[in-house]
């Protein structure tokens, strides 16, 4: 760690070899800003936080003798196993070390007294080329202040033994092993709009083209499968809209009045369906999508928002996991469908990890 820190880096002093220790979200976004990308600042903590947590609290052991021989298949003890170690670690605090560097960091992030932030999980293994855990760790949206900041960093530990998660690692072999888990904090971009994006067309795996989905409000509702998104099919070529569906995109979550946490709110009947995105941001947006790839050197799956500013951030970028071949025939679908039906909506905390 620089400057003398335990737990926490600033998301631009970090690379992709910092993933074993911080996770492949804060690692990812270290390199976003490394290639001049536009991502909201930020830092991460380390896993040896989560570490710090859990022996602090004494949870190892019984953590261990939960999971102990746990089948993905018996989802009774699956669930049962999920709440008691989450009801364990939510009433554990979270060590004063790693408090007081938590406010340390939030405190430089802006001059405003209480910023708002997201609070992202990052675990091991995430949004790596071989497995991703989209939609099964938590995301929190619009939290302020120390305190909050440390509750939510505590709630995407809880995460990491959702039933989901531990299902997921079950089937992937890695039941036995003790997973861990980094967090990114960033400012948030209030966001008129905001989406997903593909750096090839995952459901044909055209390698031309950028597959974007978007629509009103914070990414949410995208992610979690609530809206249906205005769908674009752009050429990297020729920047030629190959395809645009505009949607009726009935709801968005925006932030709370009190400026605290997201609400689900319905979109005035005059913005449901205007297209979400002008020729401008669309052209934008795609090449960003090229300049991702281009630092990655594979396919990328990309969050992004518009705050209302009209600035466009980079909110998460990983690889694409889940594609079609070429040859394989094209369903009309469009790409969020195929990669949300791949690996399942987003959990209830604030849309996938």
């Amino acid at each position: 760690m620089t400057d003398g820190e335990g737990h926490t880096r600033q998301l631009a002093e970090l690379r992709a070899a910092d993933a074993a220790a911080f996770g492949g979200k804060s690692a990812g976004l270290g390199e976003l800003i490394a290639a001049g990308i536009p991502v909201p600042p930020g830092f991460a903590l380390a896993t040896t936080a989560f570490g710090a947590f859990i022996e602090g609290a004494g949870l190892a052991d019984r953590i261990q003798s939960a999971v102990s021989g746990l089948s993905p298949g018996d989802l009774d003890r699956v669930n049962a196993v999920s709440k008691s170690i989450g009801e364990g670690m939510r009433s554990a605090p979270v060590p004063e070390s790693v408090r007081s560097e938590v406010a340390r960091r939030y405190a430089e992030l802006s001059d405003d007294a209480e910023p708002p932030v997201a609070v992202r999980s990052s675990a091991l293994g995430e949004d790596s080329q071989d497995a991703t855990f989209a939609g099964q760790q938590e995301t929190y949206l619009w939290v302020r202040g120390a305190e909050g900041v440390s509750d939510a960093v505590r709630d995407c530990w809880v995460s990491l033994y959702s039933a989901p998660a531990m299902t997921y690692r079950a089937r992937m072999g890695s039941a036995g092993e003790a997973p861990a888990m980094g967090v990114t904090v960033q400012l948030m971009v209030d966001a008129e709009i905001s989406g997903v994006m593909f750096t090839c067309n995952p459901v044909s795996g055209d390698p031309s083209m950028v597959a974007v989905n978007a629509s009103w409000g914070l990414g949410l509702a995208v992610v979690g499968g609530e809206v249906t998104p205005d769908d674009y099919l752009v050429s990297k070529v020729t920047r030629e809209v190959v395809r645009q569906t505009v949607a009726d995109k009935h709801i968005e979550y925006v932030p709370s009045a009190g400026g605290r946490g997201a609400v689900r709110a319905e979109v005035p009947h005059e913005r449901r369906e205007a297209p979400c995105l002008d020729e401008g941001q669309l052209a934008e947006l795609v090449e960003v999508a090229r300049r991702v790839e281009r630092h990655f050197g594979c396919h990328q799956d990309i969050e992004w928002a518009i705050g209302r500013d009209r600035e466009l951030f980079v909110v998460q970028s990983r690889p694409v996991t889940a594609v079609a071949k070429p040859a394989s025939p094209v369903k009309p679908e469009s790409a969020i469908s195929l990669v949300m039906s791949t690996f399942g909506a987003a959990g209830g905390g604030a849309g996938r990890a």
